[in-house]
Order: C-alpha cells, then structure tokens, then sequence
C-alpha cells in the first residue's frame, strides 16, 4: 500500500466518501501522529472510534473521537472486541508502540493473559523472528481474521508526508552532503534487515544505528559518542515500507534531541517521511542551527545531491 490518494481523493471525492455513515477504527499509539490523524478525520466529516494503547495513546483523543477505549497492548481479543462493538471495518495504526517492553522481565510474560495474545505469540512467523515487520503483519493478519482490514493513515493527511528540499535556511555543506550520502546508504541497509531506520554519521563514519531503543536513543548515544558534535543523522523509509506502519516520523522532540546531542544536519525520506507541527519544526530548527533536508532516495545514491 501507498501513501498516495487514490483516484476518489484526486477527483474531488476523498477517503471520506468510501467511509460515509460508519466510522474509521484508530488504533492509537503515542505521540501527536494519532492526533492528528483524529482531527485530519473530523475535518472530513468522519466518525472515529478509538482503541488506545494503554500507556501510550494520549488522553486528549477522548475529546477528538466519538469514542475511545483504553486497553492493553497484549489483549488482541479485547482490541478487536472494541472495534467490532464499534461497528468498524476499516482500521488504521498511528503513534508509536514501544517494543522494548518485550525484554522488561517478568512483566511482558505475565502481561499474555489473552489466549490469543500467547497463540500469536508462540506460533506462526513470530516463532521464526520478531522483527518489527514481522510483528505488525502478524498482528494485521489477526485482525484480518475478524474482517477487519487497515489501511494508511495517510490515506486521510497526506499533507503530513514531507515534500522535496532543504527546508531550513541552512543548506548542508559539501561535506555534510558527503555524510548524508554515507549514511543513506547504511541507513537503507538497516532498513533492509528491518533492524532500524536511523543512522548518525560524521566524516563518513557510522556513530550509531536505531534498533529497538528508537530514534531519540540513538541520537542521545551519538552525541554521547562524539563529543565533538557536527554530526548528521540520517532517517529514511525501509526500502519494503509498508505504509499503513511504522512510517519513520519526526517532530519537534526529534530537533531538541538533535541540539541536546550536537547535532548539526538531518536528513530525511522525501515523500516516505511524516513531519509532525512542520512550520514550528522548521522555524526551531533554523533557531537552534539544526539543517533539515529532505531527499529523494533515487538522487542520494545515484550521486552526492546538489
């Protein structure tokens, strides 16, 4: 699946028009991503009922959706059970999970109350890995099983995929250039292996890679690891980005984690990045110094971007 609007969006129509008189399913992780997608809905007239992760999703969802339950992440049964009550059928995923919980001991074993929880857990491709892809395509084929199908949130905010360009003041120097092209390529890499999308370089060094810690951990351990500072984070789209998820994302908190670390460039997916608040991302990071770039990935490994 696409992020682009499909031939009812360009005529006029919009995703609305395939969801008139039922409601859209939100399955809401944390951050402003589910937010925004709430208030992108409304704005078309749709219902939005909203199952929220406990611990994750924001409370503020309560008062943007016509409805709004809380459950646990380990509880697919009651998930689905929420949607279904709801009337819906077509769903969509928004806002971060985070995966580490997997590794908190005890906690995660004794959270499997759900028999169907354990039984996807315990067979099937999670038996083979647990990569991120693997997982939520998993957790997609269940829900699928109960007639429910997920769609791109983007289908509903296109407008949140960033465009083409430097958009900052700043433009990246020859050498930063140079450390955007390095860091591409093991970027896109790492997305491969469904590892990370995240890389931060200087002097076409790798510093550190995303893994299961996220985006602002890496960036914490790169500014820890090069106490010099100028160096370039790279975050791109996984060459197999299914956009229904897991979409790389980056927002306000991304540009403060970035000056906090030293950091002097990002460079970002053209077309495959969701830039949350852009004006008041753009006008901190021309504020703290920080370069924002926005690159096709076609033009990065042909060649260093003009």
């Amino acid at each position: 699946m696409t992020a682009t609007i499909d031939a009812r969006s360009r005529t006029g129509a919009g995703p609305s028009a395939s969801f008139e008189g039922r409601a859209v399913g939100l399955l809401a992780g944390s951050g402003r991503f589910p937010i925004l997608f709430a208030e992108a809905a409304r704005r078309q007239g749709l219902r939005v009922a909203c199952v929220g992760i406990r611990g994750e999703a924001p409370e503020t969802l309560a008062g943007l959706c016509d409805s709004f339950d809380v459950v646990p992440v380990t509880t697919p049964s009651r998930i689905i059970g929420a949607f279904k009550r709801r009337g819906v059928r077509d769903l969509v995923m928004a806002g971060k999970v985070h995966k580490t919980a997997m590794y908190t001991p005890f906690l995660f074993w004794h959270a499997i109350s759900d028999p169907r929880a354990r039984r996807v857990w315990y067979r099937g491709a999670l038996r083979r890995d647990k990569k991120d892809d693997t997982i939520l395509l998993t957790v997609i084929d269940e829900f699928a099983k109960d007639g429910l199908s997920f769609r791109s949130a983007l289908d509903f905010c296109p407008e949140l995929l960033v465009n083409h360009g430097v958009l900052t003041r700043r433009r990246p120097s020859r050498s930063e250039l140079e450390d955007i092209r390095f860091g591409w390529h093991l970027a896109k890499e790492m997305g491969r292996l469904d590892v990370g999308q995240s890389v931060a370089v200087k002097d076409c060094a790798a510093i550190a890679v995303e893994a299961i810690e996220g985006t602002d951990r890496c960036i914490e351990r790169a500014g820890q690891l090069c106490r010099s500072g100028g160096w370039t984070l790279v975050k791109v789209a996984k060459p197999q980005q299914d956009m229904r998820f897991d979409v790389p994302t980056v927002g306000l908190g991304t540009i403060e984690k970035l000056r906090e670390a030293g950091a002097r460039v990002l460079a970002i997916e053209a077309g495959k990045t969701i830039v949350i608040d852009r004006p008041e991302v753009v006008a901190l990071a021309d504020r703290l110094g920080i370069t924002l770039v926005a690159l096709d990935s076609a033009e990065v490994l042909e060649g260093t971007p003009a």
